[in-house]
C-alpha cells in the first residue's frame, strides 16, 4: 500500500502521452471509459490542455472496474488495439464521447470509423491480446493508492481535491516547476 499518495510507476515508453516530456507540469490520470466521472474529467482535461497545453505533459492509464462498469475492460482493450494500429488518442476521444454506447457492436463500429484493420481488431478483442497491458495499468494504480476513477497525480503527487476545471487548473499551475529561483 502507498501511504504517501505518490505515483509508484513513473511515466515510461509504455504510457500513452500527450505534450512535451520536459513540460513543467506532469499529469497522470487513471481513468475508466464507462465511468461518468471519468467522462467529466475527460472534458475538463480537454479544456485544461487548450488553456495551458504547452505547459503540461499528460498520460492516461486504464483503471477499468468491470464489477461496476461492465464494458470498461473491453473499452480499455479496444483503446489498446487502436494504439497498436497508431490510433490510441482517436479511440480514446471516441470512447469518452460515446460513453453510453460501449458494447461490442459499437466498439467495432468505432474501430471501422477510425480506419482500423477490422479483422485484426476482432481477433485481438476475441483473444484479449491487450488484457495484460490493461491489467498492468490497473496494478500500478492500485499500488499508488487508486481505488476509483478518475484519479490524478500531478508531478507524481496524488490530487485529492474536487475534479472541476477551476480546482484542477489551480493545482496544476501551483505544481508548475519554478522557472527561476531569484528572490524578489
Amino acid at each position: 500500500m502507498n501511504d504517501n499518495h505518490r505515483l509508484i510507476a513513473s511515466i515510461s515508453q509504455r504510457d500513452h502521452t500527450q505534450g512535451a516530456m520536459d513540460a513543467p507540469i506532469v499529469l497522470v490520470e487513471y481513468g475508466n471509459y464507462q465511468c461518468p466521472y471519468s467522462g467529466e474529467a475527460y472534458r475538463i482535461i480537454q479544456e485544461i490542455k487548450q488553456r495551458i497545453g504547452d505547459q503540461i505533459y499528460f498520460a492516461f492509464r486504464h483503471f477499468p472496474q468491470p464489477q461496476i462498469y461492465p464494458q470498461s475492460q473491453k473499452a480499455a482493450e479496444a483503446a489498446e488495439i487502436a494504439a497498436a494500429q497508431g490510433k490510441f488518442w482517436q479511440m480514446h476521444d471516441t470512447l469518452f464521447k460515446c460513453q453510453k454506447t460501449l458494447n461490442n457492436g459499437y466498439l467495432v463500429e468505432y474501430a471501422h470509423q477510425l480506419g482500423l484493420n477490422i479483422p485484426q481488431f476482432l481477433r485481438d478483442m476475441t483473444n484479449h491480446i491487450y488484457a495484460d497491458r490493461v491489467a498492468e495499468d490497473l496494478q500500478t494504480g492500485l499500488r499508488s493508492g487508486v481505488n476509483n476513477t478518475p484519479a490524478f497525480f500531478i508531478n507524481s503527487f496524488r490530487y485529492e481535491n474536487q475534479c472541476n476545471f477551476e480546482s484542477l487548473l489551480e493545482a496544476l499551475l501551483k505544481a508548475e516547476k519554478p522557472c527561476n529561483n531569484k528572490k524578489i
